[in-house]
């Protein structure tokens, strides 16, 4: 099979920009402000945070069309703007090993039966071979044990 040029996609800054500014989440709830104890993922910089971050945990909510799938989970990100990931072309480093789902949604944001898990060791070919269904609209990884959002995964453009 070829593999598909893909992107790794942090959260939007202009969410994060928002969420910062007016202190409220996806669900008009008040962010959390926290100092980090280590290892947080952090959804900004696609890392994982190191002790004593200024974080901010917050609900967010992946924009895929209104659909029964939609929903709202607790995300971390740095409380001041970051650099951002150090790459868009590579699957995040600080999460190599870590068991993902990878969730593929259709264009009308439905579940896409291409989901899979998958234990993170070698996460590119599972990603080529989603992304190559015509029908899969967009992609999310989420982490197993918590079920939480961490990034979008989108064909290269």
């Amino acid at each position: 099979m070829d593999t598909i040029a893909f992107a790794v996609n942090e959260l939007p800054a202009d969410v994060l920009d928002e969420v910062r500014t007016t202190g409220l989440d996806a669900s008009g709830n008040a962010v959390a402000h926290v100092v980090a104890g280590g290892g947080e993922p952090l959804r900004c910089c696609l890392r994982n945070a190191e002790g004593g971050e200024e974080l901010i945990l917050f609900g967010f909510e992946p924009p895929i069309p209104t659909s029964p799938f939609r929903e709202v989970g607790a995300v971390f990100a740095h409380s001041a703007r970051c650099a951002g990931p150090a790459s868009s072309h590579t699957y995040p480093a600080d999460w190599r090993g870590k068991p993902q789902v990878l969730r593929a949604y259709d264009e009308r944001g439905w579940i896409h039966p291409a989901t899979t898990a998958h234990d993170g060791t070698d996460p590119e070919p599972v990603i080529s071979r989603i992304l190559a269904d015509p029908t899969v609209a967009q992609l999310h990884s989420r982490n197993i044990e918590y079920g939480c959002y961490m990034f979008e995964v989108s064909r290269a453009r």
